[in-house]
């Protein structure tokens, strides 16, 4: 009887304010389950990039060090998010002629449109490409709904979305997650993690908006026809708000932030609370709006706005993102779909867990073990033809 394949991922994610580590078993034919998580107060970062590294390396030594005590596993590898302020998405153009006689698109004619697409790209010093989505191909000015391989056209045309960040940012979070001694496998952005499981698939293809407000940022990420069309980062977050109560009331800092989430307690007045923290939101929505109109998706995203992170868990933020946005708007829930009890309890841990899917999505490269396996079973099958 053959062993059940059993397969690992982990998702580290490295926020301004907290670090989070999700891990993440599947066996064939069985559920998944989260076996492991760690959270860590994050030092060291400022506007999700890194300012000191010594403080950044034991933030996140702390969280893997606690997910692997969970899952009782050495954790290797591992899918890394970014995020920040110097994340931004890119929209460009390619074209390619049909590199066959007959005219039938093949997959060097994608893959020619994506190039140059690429090269048309123009402010790219100092940043990295890390994510690329195919938006819409044209063939023969016609557009294409599907995948264009195999039909018969001779102008192939891709509109294609590029995520970029700034190259060092990147390189300082990788570095200190491989000084520990894992290995990052893949770099996804932060909001395109979260879309993996803080949306379903309905949401992602009529249209909304993933908006993250974490705490020195707020990230927006677009989705139509369930894929990315658009993402942005601000420089603002939920740490602005907690200062604004703070010099509003004249109240300690963390006194501040736990009325934040809670309320006054009858201490303070409300009325008081809700206008300073209201205009505060009422900044970050504008700029949300800013952006829907410059994409001209203001008031046309059928799935509305969806809304995560820590300032998520501010009591009139629904409805205040309601009204000034003019959609739907909800806070996001995590669907673990996990046999058992999950440990994931609220939507700041969306980034790290939609990590350690993505990891799961990946195909599975051949381990020494299954070539070997492999290689005994095509012996076992020639051995009764050979002399």
């Amino acid at each position: 009887m053959r062993a059940p394949i059993k397969r690992i991922s982990t998702g580290i994610d490295i926020g301004t304010h907290s670090t989070r580590v999700v891990v993440i078993e599947h066996t064939r034919g069985e559920a998944q389950r989260i076996i492991g998580t760690g959270i860590s107060v994050t030092r060291g970062l400022r506007h999700g990039y890194i300012i000191n590294k010594v403080d950044a390396f034991k933030s996140v030594k702390q969280a893997i060090e606690q997910a692997e005590k969970m899952a009782n596993t050495k954790i290797n590898n591992a899918l890394l998010s970014v995020g920040g302020i110097s994340l931004e998405s890119v929209v460009s153009h390619g074209t390619a002629t049909s590199s066959r006689a007959s005219g039938e698109v093949s997959g060097q004619d994608i893959k020619k449109t994506a190039t140059e697409a690429e090269e048309n790209l123009s402010h790219l010093t100092n940043k990295r490409i890390i994510h690329r989505v195919p938006l819409r191909y044209k063939l023969d000015g016609k557009e294409v709904l599907g995948d264009p391989v195999g039909m018969i056209g001779s102008k192939l045309e891709v509109k294609m979305l590029f995520i970029t960040c700034l190259e060092q940012h990147l390189n300082d979070l990788v570095k200190v997650v491989e000084e520990l001694g894992v290995e990052v496998d893949d770099i996804v952005p932060s909001p395109v993690a979260a879309g993996q499981v803080a949306l379903n698939k309905k949401q992602r293809s009529v249209g909304c908006a993933l908006v993250n407000i974490g705490a020195e940022t707020v990230s927006i990420a677009v989705f139509e026809n369930d894929t990315p069309i658009s993402l942005q980062v601000f420089p603002i977050g939920s740490t602005d708000i907690t200062n604004d109560i703070a010099l509003g009331l004249k109240i300690p800092l963390d006194e501040a932030e736990k009325i934040k989430i809670s309320g006054p307690s009858g201490v303070y007045s409300k009325k008081k609370l809700d206008e300073i923290i209201e205009a505060r939101l009422e900044d970050i929505l504008e700029l949300i709006e800013s952006h829907l109109k410059k994409i001209n998706r203001n008031g046309l995203l059928p799935a509305g706005i969806i809304l995560t992170g820590g300032g998520a868990g501010i009591a009139t933020i629904e409805d205040l993102a309601k009204a000034v946005l003019k959609l739907p708007s909800s806070i996001a829930h995590p669907v673990t779909s996990m046999g058992g009890k999950s440990p994931i309890k609220d939507s700041s841990w969306l980034v790290a867990y939609g990590l350690a899917l993505y990891g799961l999505q990946k195909p599975e490269e051949p381990s020494e073990a299954n070539v070997t396996t492999f290689i005994n079973i095509l012996k076992k099958w020639v051995k009764p033809f050979l002399p």
